[in-house]
């Protein structure tokens, strides 16, 4: 079967992928190493047990990085480190042998002619007998490093071999009896060091920084170059991007043209000639990879098959991920999220997914090392599965014609300044052109910019609703208007939006801004339901917005604001009021009383009394459900400006509280002995039925109940549920077992509760009344 560009590309750059390896060793006499370290002396080479001994008394234990963190654990890490300040080195003649060193070294690792490496020293390790350093990754501890630098002092030594792997290879690198051991490898590459069996190694290590272009004077053959471009040409035949997956890793700091790693130098230059031939744009990207794979138990015990009852296995948490052996390959995702383009300015956020269509890698994903690793066991509808991550580097292109699409869908707030400055420049007719470029994924760009973290490089971020407002205000064409306004969310409206977003109203319509609104579901039934405190926080602020809107000459817009954001409050009202677990019930409707009150002041604000006589018509009528919730909402409404606070429907709503509560008072106290319960909400189940008559009997307090398993857990739920004042336990002597209920004195201590807290907002009534 013929190969497709992609597959044929990826071919391609595996076979021209130049010169150079992940690590390399070198070695060189030690004479022009000149060591002193304070307490000790100078250092003898090689280094006698004694004096290492001495090292090792002055040193630390070593540490390493964990994310943001440096920790020591001498299961990770056993090693002693001398501090640095303690060290000093003859400079001048150790460059005599480090500086040619650094420079085979460079042409080794697949580094062009036009770069230089140069070494920071790091640390001074000393690994005594049994010490060692498990399979790690270096952080990069600067924009400019690229890799690290041993340098393992000759001596006699057993074991303490460093080992590096990268994709699928691995080098073991052993120290000599005699010369320095100079081993460079890039700083994503998983490495170890393996347990010292006898005697102490000595070890520099060292900071490898890249100057100047690690990618200049890598020419492809013009062969090579039409190939490429002949590839890319088929696939923009379908496609529009073609994302090309590189072999390292980088960070978004380190990711630059000039500081390419080993092979990805010289397949990045091929590409870049390629897309110059095919007339495309190419920009460096970094990728965060998802793979899901079904993968089996290591083999143990000389068999597969063991007996599931066998207390001596071990947990399935306690197998490596690495030791499981990956299956096939179930599912996957990519994204971008950070590029760098040619001019070389610092990396740009980017947020985009990618499809399986437009992605290609000579170095399948499986064979390089995962950042984070989660096993699931067997779940019953589905077999074992190993959820891993990876960063890698990236290439993506795509034909010049389609450069605003592209970079739009990466970067939205991009289009946004870029369409800006069309309008400001007086090329409307090319804007709106740009913009029908938008409607396809305009919606999904702005949902990944907002949500996507970015993995782990970028905060989750969202163009600037101002900046759409003003394109959308320049475009006037009210349906490219909506497509552009459409996938933002209201809560972004801030009172410094009220002058632009009052002249879109104004220059569209009041029935255009409905609509939009409509859009924004702001009165809909989906809610916002995932996150409603976003919601709610902006709500309570609305008189500001009002305000505002009012001012900038946009008070049609404020009311259909108020409007919307009515029924929005309604429903969550109805919803609240239906929970049946009193205490959730009670906090979800005090969340509501901030934006209720909010709503009533931005109405009074914008001369709304029809809405607010609404609202408060809604929220006073039916049982005292909501009594605690108006009366916060009376106290922010108290606080408002009289002329508002009288607009807010303030009278009506006291009024009603004040009746309402004077009723309550007006009950006489609960009779101490009386044990009667009020709990409707039950089914229409026998079992209800009887739970129901228990709780009404003012006489009774305890129930004994010979109940199936199944209808004691369906009693024990519905007094949960309610929380009803009843204790309940199960007696379990004969069949059935005996559920025993008992009536709490908690009964009384709730109705006390109430009272006093009625007594209360009474009074703080009357004093807001005068």
């Amino acid at each position: 079967m013929a190969k497709g560009p992609r597959q044929r590309l990826a071919t391609l750059l595996g076979a021209t992928s130049g010169r150079g390896a992940f690590s390399a060793r070198r070695t060189a006499a030690p004479g022009d190493l000149h060591i002193d370290v304070a307490g000790v002396g100078p250092l003898e080479i090689p280094v006698p047990a004694a004096q290492a001994r001495q090292l090792c008394g002055i040193a630390r234990p070593a540490r390493y990085g964990l994310g943001e963190q440096t920790l020591t654990d001498s299961r990770v890490r056993s090693t002693w480190e001398v501090p640095k300040s303690r060290v000093r080195i003859d400079q001048r003649r150790w460059n005599r042998t480090l500086s040619p060193i650094l420079a085979k070294l460079r042409a080794d690792l697949g580094l062009s002619d036009g770069c230089a490496l140069k070494a920071e020293l790091h640390s001074v390790l000393v690994y005594a007998p049994g010490q060692f350093f498990v399979p790690h990754q270096d952080s990069e501890k600067s924009d400019a490093m690229v890799g690290t630098l041993t340098v393992t002092l000759p001596g006699t030594s057993r074991g303490g071999a460093l080992v590096v792997e990268h994709s699928d290879a691995r080098a073991t690198y052993r120290s000599s009896g005699k010369l320095l051991s100079f081993v460079a490898f890039y700083a994503d590459c998983r490495h170890e060091v393996r347990p010292v069996t006898s005697g102490y190694r000595v070890v520099l290590t060292y900071n490898l920084l890249l100057a100047g272009d690690a990618a200049s004077g890598l020419a492809s053959a013009p062969d090579d170059v039409a190939e490429l471009a002949t590839c890319l040409d088929e696939h923009f035949r379908e496609q529009n991007r073609l994302v090309y997956l590189l072999d390292h890793e980088y960070t978004t700091r380190g990711l630059s043209w000039s500081r390419l790693k080993g092979v990805d130098a010289a397949r990045v230059s091929a590409l870049s000639a390629a897309a110059q031939v095919s007339d495309c744009e190419i920009v460096l990207a970094l990728a965060d990879v998802h793979e899901t794979w079904s993968c089996d138990e290591p083999y143990e015990r000389g068999s597969y098959w063991h007996d599931d009852d066998d207390e001596d296995d071990e947990d399935d948490e306690d197998v490596e991920d690495d030791a499981r052996e990956l299956g096939e390959l179930l599912d996957w995702s990519i994204s971008l999220d950070t590029w760098v383009d040619r001019s070389g300015a610092p990396a740009q956020p980017a947020a985009f997914a990618v499809g399986d269509a437009e992605v290609c890698a000579t170095t399948p994903t499986a064979k390089l090392t995962p950042y984070e690793s989660e096993y699931e066991g067997y779940m019953g509808n589905y077999g074992n599965t190993m959820d891993r991550w990876y960063r890698r580097g990236a290439v993506v292109i795509w034909p010049r014609g389609l450069d605003f699409a592209v970079r739009a869908e990466a970067s939205p707030s991009w289009a946004l300044d870029s369409l800006a400055g069309l309008l400001r420049g007086g090329e409307q007719a090319r804007a709106r052109e740009l913009v029908e470029l938008l409607a396809p994924f305009w919606a999904d760009a702005l949902r990944v910019g907002a949500s996507v973290g970015v993995s782990a490089y970028l905060p989750p971020r969202q163009p600037n609703l101002v900046q759409a407002l003003l394109v959308a205000h320049g475009l006037d064409d009210p349906r490219l208007a909506t497509m552009l306004l459409r996938p933002f969310r209201p809560e972004l409206l801030t009172p410094a939006d009220a002058p632009v977003l009052a002249a879109v109203a104004e220059r569209y319509g009041e029935g255009w801004m409905s609509e939009l609104l409509a859009e924004w579901d702001l009165g809909g039934s989906r809610g916002w339901y995932r996150a409603p405190r976003e919601r709610y926080s902006w709500i309570a602020a609305l008189p500001e917005l009002c305000l505002a809107l009012n001012g900038a000459g946009g008070s049609g817009v404020a009311r259909l604001l108020l409007a919307a954001c009515w029924i929005w409050l309604a429903e969550s009202v109805g919803g609240a009021r239906s929970i049946i677990q009193p205490s959730r019930r009670a906090q979800t409707l005090d969340e509501l009383s901030a934006p209720i009150a909010g709503l009533l002041v931005g109405a009074a604000a914008s001369d709304a009394s029809e809405l607010s006589d609404t609202a408060v018509a809604f929220l006073c009528a039916g049982d005292d459900a909501l009594l605690a919730c108006l009366v916060k909402v009376l106290r922010v409404v108290s606080d408002a400006a009289p002329e508002h606070r009288v607009g807010a429907g303030f009278q009506a709503m006291a009024r009603h509280i004040h009746q309402r509560l004077d009723a309550r008072l007006a009950q006489p106290p609960r009779d101490p002995d009386d044990w009667s319960i009020n709990a409707s909400g039950g089914c229409a189940c026998q079992l209800c039925a009887t739970l129901d008559a228990f709780l009404a009997d003012p006489d009774d307090r305890t129930l004994d109940w010979p109940l199936a398993q199944q209808g004691r857990r369906h009693v024990h739920d519905r007094i949960d549920r309610q929380e009803l004042p009843v204790e309940h336990r199960t007696r379990r002597v004969g069949r059935p077992y005996t559920l025993v209920l008992i009536k709490a004195p908690t009964l009384f201590e709730r109705e006390a509760k109430e009272r006093h807290s009625d007594e209360t907002d009474l009074q703080m009534l009357r004093e807001l009344l005068g």
